[in-house]
């Protein structure tokens, strides 16, 4: 069993380390090929924040460990919006300035819906996956669209600060690039294994240590983006940060690990971890739009997201032990 938490804690170490030389090197390398900022901040940064779930869930799916690939998925999607945006607008309130990031609400939204109506049936079939692969060309298309307007937006500007101060020569951006691809796969195998180890150790399902352990883990990327982003004032690319691995989980996350295989979803996949995923996207939006104040969240509505997840790992922890 130690062994196995050892696997755990190494695989999260480079899992981490791993994602960030993979986007730095991806963006980098983007925008020597000319990409626009805003559609480096949206496509390749997007993807690379995402790149831990993508590569641990679509192993765990090859593996048979359905809920683990589930489970990192959609435990990622609440962690990333209760515990990552609440705890950065505890240390600073997150202003929603960008017209881009207020038109992925709705669609992020959209997309949370169909994940609900999917698992409704208690199972993701090749179907519903290949449904969700479909709509994430699309939304990769809608992102490709907004990146190539003319039109200027915050979240661009601030993307652009980032990559002029993390520029590197275009041999070194590669050479991260493929760097960090190779340790994602192979960090991620080691996660995998140590998290199957210790839900058969302690008999725990591994949809709970998917909803627990490794989603905090490989949402570890956008928890520390997000924390220096939002210290820096670049509001835009914190939120940015969530709403794109959110989209990109829902949808390819999700489709990439049910076009391996079907997984199976318990009801308490719909009733509880559905629930909590949708209400705090709701909540999201409201407190995003503002409609009775700044669009912005603040430090009380950071304290109310945390809080939440707080409340929600003490509920996925009480059913485990009764």
């Amino acid at each position: 069993m130690l062994t196995a938490f050892l696997a755990v804690i190494l695989g999260l170490v480079i899992l981490v380390w791993s994602a960030d030389r993979f986007v730095e090197g991806a963006a980098s390398a983007a925008r020597h090929f000319g990409m626009s900022p805003l559609l480096i901040g949206m496509v390749v940064v997007g993807f690379g924040t995402s790149a831990p779930e993508m590569t641990v869930s679509a192993l765990a799916a090859m593996q048979g460990n359905h809920g683990i690939a589930l489970g990192n998925a959609y435990g990622s999607n609440i962690a990333n919006i209760a515990l990552i945006l609440g705890l950065t607008a505890l240390l600073s309130p997150i202003a929603v300035r960008s017209r881009v990031l207020r038109k992925e609400l709705p669609l992020l939204m959209a997309v949370t819906a169909l994940a609900a109506w999917q698992v409704w049936d208690g199972e993701i079939s090749r179907t519903d996956a290949w449904v969700l692969l479909g709509v994430f060309v699309a939304v990769m298309g809608w992102s490709i669209w907004q990146g190539t307007r003319k039109n200027s937006d915050v979240l661009g500007d601030e993307f652009n600060q980032e990559l002029q101060a993390h520029a590197m020569p275009l041999r070194r951006s590669v050479f991260w690039l493929v760097v960090g691809l190779v340790f994602l796969i192979v960090s991620s195998r080691i996660l995998v294994w140590g998290a199957v180890e210790i839900a058969l150790g302690f008999g725990i399902s591994d949809l709970v240590i998917g909803l627990t352990i490794v989603a905090v883990g490989t949402s570890l990327p956008e928890l520390a983006s997000s924390i220096i982003a939002s210290r820096k004032g670049e509001h835009d690319i914190a939120l940015g940060n969530v709403l794109g691995s959110n989209l990109f989980n829902t949808l390819a996350v999700v489709g990439i690990a049910g076009a391996i295989g079907p997984i199976p979803a318990g009801a308490e996949v719909f009733s509880r971890d559905m629930l909590v995923m949708a209400a705090l996207t709701v909540l999201l939006f409201v407190f995003c739009y503002g409609f009775r104040g700044p669009h912005r969240i603040s430090r009380p509505e950071g304290g109310i997201l945390l809080l939440s997840y707080v409340a929600y790992t003490s509920w996925l922890l009480l059913a485990t032990m009764g």
